[in-house]
């Protein structure tokens, strides 16, 4: 029975005349028939939860994020191409919903967010605080209290940012559980979309464990809860009025709402708050496979009855993988005894393993199967986790940079190359990230930190530079005037 038909049954029985009485359900009003004789069948007229409790308790836990942004210059989030044929997904734009292109002046830029500590520990989206300097990062309570906040980390694999504000006996929402969420159940957003504070929408959860282009290491909670940009980093309540997931992304074809929203789990928020909060970076394990999903022709002609596991394409040299004797044409069936159904399963599973640590892989080699034991290495993202500034000194451009790893360098495909760390001024201005790698100045090669260096000590104040940078698989040159 559709959401529909079960709105139209509640309409019927109240213009029947039906009583009403308020019953308490997960400790939020509910409305139900009293009547039985006039009331439909209960399958069909259970009543649309009342969540007015739910704001009146947790909202004031929910905050307002503006974010002070310079001017972009090729940095925004990628715009959705023009007459595309399917919808995609991205994140929302605080700053211009769905066409968030380079804009010539600075301007404020807003999110939302929610504290989980009476002590002012807050939790958003690493995309709302992306380039945020000192002092940049305002937070805004109901009560109407304004806070300046300081950014304690960010992790943009998973686009989870820490922020902390100083105040004690803060409101602070509940942490759920998102296993125990069920795909049909209701579900809330807070957030400020379009600014518009503290607003509330409704709606269910589509679906479980959706796996996004754009990442393969959350398992996104999917719901029609209306979300627009502005909502980003906001939190998903259920009915206990638990936080069970951090409203992301959204799929679209224009960069407002169209029914399809989705939410990172809130255990791997907490779980990467945590790690930020106690180390300033994020851990992750790694196998260094390059796996494929199975289709039922590839599982016939391995001789699997079911399209289940992951399909090994490659195998990274000297890994973790290639050091246990994992095989490309292997399909993994388990992973530390739990079964990997489709590809997407593997990296998370294997994401959450403490790097070090022994694992065991079941796979399906030549028609039978075989375990094999593997010490599980650590993930180097390319990407800085951590807003803490790096080795280097800021420079004329405002940036910290640090050298890659020779593993960095093989995962990104470069002889040399530095790393950005923490950013702020001319950089942040121009659009340069943390964890942007730096490939070349005016289209001289870098090869380290040193120089790096020497290359723009050559290069006059006031004037601009061209950097080549690389950002995950894409490369944009972005000019920065010297300072």
């Amino acid at each position: 029975m559709t959401r529909n038909l079960k709105l139209t049954a509640i309409a019927v029985a109240l213009a029947a005349g039906a009583g009403l009485s308020q019953v308490d359900f997960h400790g939020y009003a509910l409305a139900r028939a009293a009547d039985s004789e006039v009331a439909a069948p209960a399958s069909v007229a259970r009543a649309v939860p009342d969540f007015t409790a739910l704001v009146k308790r947790e909202g004031p836990a929910v905050v307002n994020v503006t974010v002070r942004r310079g001017a972009a210059s090729g940095a925004g989030m990628p715009e959705p191409p023009s007459g595309a044929p399917s919808p995609f997904p991205f994140p929302f734009d605080p700053q211009q919903p769905g066409r968030p292109g380079p804009s010539p002046m600075p301007q404020n830029a807003q999110g939302s967010g929610f504290i989980v500590s009476p002590d002012g520990y807050i939790l958003t989206n690493a995309h709302v605080v992306a380039n945020a300097g000192e002092g940049e990062i305002r937070i805004k309570l109901t009560d109407k209290r304004e806070f300046s906040a300081k950014l304690i980390g960010a992790d943009p694999r998973t686009d989870v940012a820490v922020l902390k504000i100083e105040g004690k006996d803060l409101p602070a929402v509940r942490i759920g559980s998102p296993d125990n969420v069920e795909v049909g159940e209701w579900v809330a957003a807070i957030g400020s979309p379009f600014g518009f504070e503290n607003t509330i929408s409704a709606g269910i959860i589509s679906a479980k464990g959706r796996a996004l282009p754009s990442e393969t290491y959350v398992p996104y909670l999917q719901s029609d809860v209306a979300l627009n940009p502005g909502n980003s980093g906001g939190p998903l309540f259920n009915l206990n009025g638990e936080v069970i997931g951090i409203n992301s992304q959204i799929y679209s074809r224009t960069g407002g709402y169209m029914g399809l929203s989705f939410a990172i789990p809130i255990d791997i928020a907490m779980d990467v708050a945590t790690q930020l909060r106690g180390s300033g970076k994020v851990t992750r394990g790694r196998l260094g496979v390059h796996i494929q999903s199975l289709t039922q022709d590839l599982a016939k002609s391995f001789g699997l009855a079911r399209p289940d596991g992951a399909l090994v394409s490659s195998v990274e040299k000297d890994s973790p993988a290639q050091k246990a004797g994992v095989e490309p044409g292997d399909v993994i069936l388990e992973y530390n005894g739990k079964p990997v159904v489709d590809s997407t399963d593997l990296p998370v599973m294997v994401a959450k393993t403490k790097p070090g640590s022994e694992a065991t892989l079941k796979v399906w080699r030549a028609g039978k199967e075989k375990t094999l034991p593997i010490n599980v290495g650590e993930l180097e993202a390319p990407k800085v986790a951590a807003a803490a500034p790096a080795a280097a000194p800021a420079g004329k451009l405002g940036m910290s940079v640090q050298e890659l790893t020779a593993e960095q360098r093989q995962q990104l495909d470069v002889k040399g190359g530095v790393v950005v760390g923490a950013v702020q001024g001319a950089a942040a201005k121009a659009g340069i990230q943390p964890g942007d790698v730096v490939i070349a100045v005016n289209g001289e090669q870098v090869e380290s930190v040193n120089q790096f260096r020497g290359l723009l000590d050559k290069i006059a104040e006031g004037k601009p530079v061209a950097l080549l940078i690389q950002r995950g698989e894409a490369r944009i040159y972005v000019p920065v005037n010297v300072s």
